[in-house]
């Protein structure tokens, strides 16, 4: 597997995020409203629901803000929005291939506004299959340098999450990667959780096969391309084929 990081992107979310914290609790709830929507309110037996109550958590949502959004994808607040996945293909600038995820109540908008930043900013949309098929579905977990420096067992758990069948252990100056399989993803988190691991970003991505480099020039087109796109709030997430 090519090497693939995103702790730069999630550095830079998190530098993002007082400025823009409406349009991140928005994101991160409606990820609530839709697993809660696909598999009830129940954490316990919606693996889905616990991922996104994490990942809100995180941003730190506040809790009551989490507890209406599963009332509402459950249906018991009037006026509750369906909403709906998307997973649209594009390229951006110097061809770089582009997977945008979307959770979105109107398909119709998404899909014209997305159209409308790829162009205005240097890219282009791109039929289905064209791009999905550079990229694969993969669990990914990270815990950054500091955790993982405090951890006096990390060793064994290391060997316990091997064992719980991964494709990859990446060690960085960053922190810990660890791709596996869409579905080892909750064997791993129960593993974090057993050690009471802090991490810093867990979940389902796309992840590249092969990358590509791109000259300075192209990178900051690239740059002001991502950021208006998760700018966007039925945008959840912008995968590219960049080392």
């Amino acid at each position: 597997m090519a090497g693939h990081s995103k702790w730069h992107n999630i550095k830079h979310k998190k530098a993002k995020a007082d400025k823009a914290r409406s349009n991140l609790f928005t994101k991160l709830l409606r990820y609530i409203v839709v697993a809660a929507q696909q598999g009830g309110g129940d954490p316990d037996m919606n693996f889905a629901l616990r991922l996104a109550i994490q990942k809100a958590r995180a941003g730190n949502v506040p809790k009551d803000n989490i507890e209406r959004a599963i009332k509402k994808g459950v249906g018991e607040t009037d006026g509750s929005s369906v909403f709906e996945e998307g997973l649209y293909e594009g390229f951006g600038p110097g061809g770089v291939a582009l997977l945008i995820e979307a959770l979105t109540d109107n398909k119709n908008r998404t899909v014209s506004d997305i159209k409308y930043i790829l162009s205005k900013k240097g890219g282009s949309s791109a039929g289905s299959g064209s791009v999905q098929w550079q990229f694969e579905r993969k669990s990914v977990v990270r815990i950054t340098k500091e955790k993982k420096d405090v951890m006096k067992n990390w060793e064994t758990i290391e060997l316990e999450i091997i064992d719980a069948g991964v494709d990859d252990i990446l060690e960085s100056e960053h922190g810990v990667e660890i791709i596996a399989p869409v579905e080892k993803l909750k064997n791993i988190l129960d593993i974090c959780t057993t050690h009471m691991i802090e991490l810093e970003d867990s979940g389902l991505e796309w992840l590249p096969k092969e990358t590509v480099e791109i000259d300075p020039p192209t990178q900051e087109k690239l740059h002001n391309l991502l950021e208006a796109l998760e700018e966007n709030d039925d945008v959840k997430e912008v995968y590219t084929n960049v080392a």
